[in-house]
């Protein structure tokens, strides 16, 4: 589940910390790196349970209802809400039950966010097309939690304040682990087993040492990545670029450095994306100026060894 593009945007935001802090300690510094990541992977696994506890709480309104109903002779409340197919296959998922069971913190101490949520939902139209539909499908029961998903969880800001709380990680980490909630959503199948794994922590090996050495060269190899910058920026007013702009080249130096299969082209792409989101406005163009100046200079003294042909044009 931890992609590329989060492990870069952390690194981004750690090694503008290890700076800020007067970090030292690169084997700290990984161990903190890490970390971080896995605490995305638990904001995934937290999200999907947030559709658990909803279901839950679904349930406990709909037997109230129920002996209501029974007291004073009243009609039957549907239960198509609380039956719904793919949230009883997401309830019973044995690797996240496993994790509910074992984190120390749960919906249940967020039980106001949920009954409120739940309440949203019901109120939403979304839900009341759902209930009044006469079709009864798996395909229908998923579209109805993707819909809910999107427009009642995704950008919302009460669930924000709430993550908050529990992690400063995680609202820098929500909109990228949501993409992925609704990646699982999608690919749940109405013949899923209980033991069906969920999206796995990294996709492979490989993109966990991605992370690692991409950090790893950030850090060492600072000064001779500040070198190069300076070198090739005659053409730039260096001496007022913002700090973060620095960070952001220096792992953009390194990547293009030490990744010798991902092209210069793509690395420029990727991190002139960040810097409009992490710097200022000027940010953007100024970063694709200069890192497309360091790779060409670099390119051409021989240090970095990549097909000038993979490079952004100017």
């Amino acid at each position: 589940m931890v992609n590329r593009e989060l492990i870069r945007i952390k690194i981004v935001q750690l090694t503008y910390a290890y700076y800020q802090n007067g970090g030292r300690n690169m084997d700290v510094a990984e161990k903190e790196l890490l970390f971080s990541l896995s605490k995305a992977y638990h904001l995934y696994n937290h999200l999907l349970a947030l559709i658990v506890a909803v279901s839950d709480e679904a349930r406990k309104h709909y037997d109230t209802e129920c002996s209501k109903a029974t007291r004073e002779h009243l009609e039957m409340p549907s239960s198509k809400f609380v039956d719904n197919s793919f949230a009883l296959i997401l309830a019973g998922n044995e690797q996240l039950s496993t994790f509910r069971n074992e984190q120390k913190t749960s919906w249940n101490d967020d039980i106001d966010f949920v009954r409120k949520l739940y309440n949203q939902i019901v109120n939403s139209q979304t839900y009341k097309d759902y209930m009044e539909s006469g079709e009864s499908s798996f395909e229908e029961d998923r579209e109805l939690w993707r819909k809910l998903y999107r427009t009642l969880v995704m950008d919302n800001d009460e669930l924000d304040a709430v993550l908050e709380e529990k992690s400063l990680y995680w609202n820098d980490d929500k909109e990228i682990v949501d993409t992925f909630v609704l990646k699982t959503i999608k690919r749940i199948q109405q013949t899923d087993k209980a033991d069906m794994p969920l999206l796995p922590e990294f996709k492979d090996e490989e993109d966990r040492e991605f992370a690692r050495k991409l950090y790893r060269a950030t850090i060492l190899n600072a000064e001779q990545y500040q070198m190069y910058m300076s070198q090739t920026s005659h053409n730039w007013d260096f001496s007022r670029l913002a700090y973060m702009d620095v960070v952001i080249m220096q792992i953009a130096i390194a990547e293009m450095m030490t990744f010798p299969n991902i092209p210069i082209s793509v690395t420029i792409n990727e991190y002139v994306d960040l810097a409009k989101v992490y710097s200022t406005p000027k940010s953007g163009s100024y970063i694709n100026g200069m890192l497309d100046s360091i790779a060409r200079h670099l390119v051409e003294t021989g240090v970095l060894l990549k097909p000038i042909g993979e490079m952004r044009k100017r």
